[in-house]
């Protein structure tokens, strides 16, 4: 958006930030979010603070400064006045869990450590966001960040620590502990939860899928072709007892687990169902599709049955059903997806596909999120810093998003 397109929505973006930024008690505070804001929607190929300010009329590169990196408002209210604004224009269908990587030169930001970053394809330093999405197939919003910390930031001793501000509470935990955290607050926020939906780094977790469960949510997960599970109709039997005084054996499936892939394999391409899930830019988005009832194996849902049944004794060996929907496209020699879901199989098959195929949006929505409103572009270094930022970009990208959702208010370029 260019200068005069973002001073023809002061008014629009005043009474926005009054709502969403009621939290701030300094009026002077409000006028620089206010003013951040602005800077995150104009044009400019560097969305930092100092570039920012030299394009604003009333821009103030030390005011902002402070205010981002420095001031002492809570992020959190802001997020829950946002989510609270959006949910009920969106309507959301599903909360959709991502993590998304920051790169950065030097190892001095918070969280900065050589990982994974998705956005360079390769392992290299930079910081990783773990974020919670309110979906539709129309739009798609942020409602809540974690930063993760890797191991190598835990040491209380590391001055790194100190210099970026980072609460003493606050330690090493895995990503998908922080996807759980952010539904927890999210939720605490009086937001009724949604389907959750996530990639196969979250999914392949059978810890994360309980979680879940346990907190009485839907999920509908990717997971890998190799992830070991029974047939539905599988049933435990109790082995022998090896002698008089053996102890008693757990029941166990007589058969050996089988990979994801070689159960779909089996069932043959005669299982398939075509669906049609939604229409794409290029047409309607079609494939085929197998639905079926699996028991998921290995040590971690072993461990969960046991601890749910309460010990040994008390455990009749029968692991929980989840449903299986793999997508195996014509012309393909091998099915392409896998998910597991916890809706029923007998669910309409084309919801299904939807909820496991409705990612597109938050991946469409990053772009504008990165490449339009500066995600990844803040080049401070401390926690208050990087959680005050991802917090203005959120706001920014739900003003854009409420705008494009109301039909009498014309939406920006």
């Amino acid at each position: 958006m260019d200068l005069g397109e973002v001073e023809r929505l002061r008014g629009d973006l005043a009474e926005f930030v009054a709502e969403a930024f009621a939290s701030l008690k300094r009026k002077d505070q409000r006028r620089w979010g206010d003013c951040y804001l602005r800077g995150l929607m104009l044009d400019g190929r560097r969305k930092s603070i100092q570039p920012m300010a030299e394009r604003l009329p009333d821009g103030n590169m030390q005011a902002l400064q402070q205010f981002v990196s420095q001031s002492t408002w809570e992020h959190a209210p802001v997020l829950r006045a946002i989510a609270a604004k959006v949910t009920q224009a969106v309507g959301p269908e599903a909360w959709v869990i991502d993590d998304t990587s920051f790169p950065k030169a030097g190892d001095q930001s918070v969280g900065a450590a050589r990982q994974w970053c998705g956005a360079l394809g390769k392992k290299s330093l930079c910081q990783v966001g773990v974020s919670l999405h309110a979906v539709t197939d129309a739009a798609s919003v942020p409602l809540n960040w974690r930063l993760f910390l890797p191991a190598e930031w835990a040491d209380p001793a590391d001055g790194r620590r100190a210099r970026a501000g980072v609460p003493e509470d606050v330690g090493h935990r895995e990503k998908w502990r922080l996807a759980l955290d952010a539904i927890d607050q999210t939720r605490g926020w009086g937001l009724a939860g949604r389907i959750v939906v996530a990639d196969a780094g979250y999914g392949q977790m059978h810890a994360f899928r309980a979680g879940l469960a346990e907190r009485g949510l839907d999920y509908m997960t990717a997971v890998r072709p190799d992830t070991t599970a029974h047939p539905g109709d599988a049933v435990p039997t109790i082995p022998e007892r090896q002698g008089r005084m053996g102890a008693p054996r757990l029941p166990r499936y007589r058969d050996p687990a089988r990979s994801l892939k070689d159960l779909v394999v089996t069932a043959g391409r005669r299982r398939l169902r075509r669906c049609t899930w939604r229409q794409g830019s290029k047409g309607a988005m079609t494939s085929r599709f197998m639905v079926m009832e699996v028991r998921p194996a290995g040590v971690a849902a072993r461990k969960a049955a046991l601890d749910r049944a309460g010990g040994r004794s008390r455990w009749d060996g029968v692991l929980p059903a989840e449903t299986l929907i793999a997508e195996w496209p014509p012309h393909t020699d091998e099915p392409t997806d896998y998910w597991l879901t916890s809706l029923p199989p007998d669910t309409a098959l084309r919801h299904l596909v939807r909820m496991a195929k409705i990612r597109w949006r938050i991946e469409h929505d990053y772009r504008e999120l990165k490449h339009g409103l500066g995600l990844d572009h803040f080049e401070g270094r401390t926690w208050r810093g990087w959680h005050h930022h991802v917090t203005l970009v959120t706001a920014a990208h739900a003003f854009l998003t409420l705008r494009r959702l109301n039909p009498k208010a014309p939406a920006p370029a």
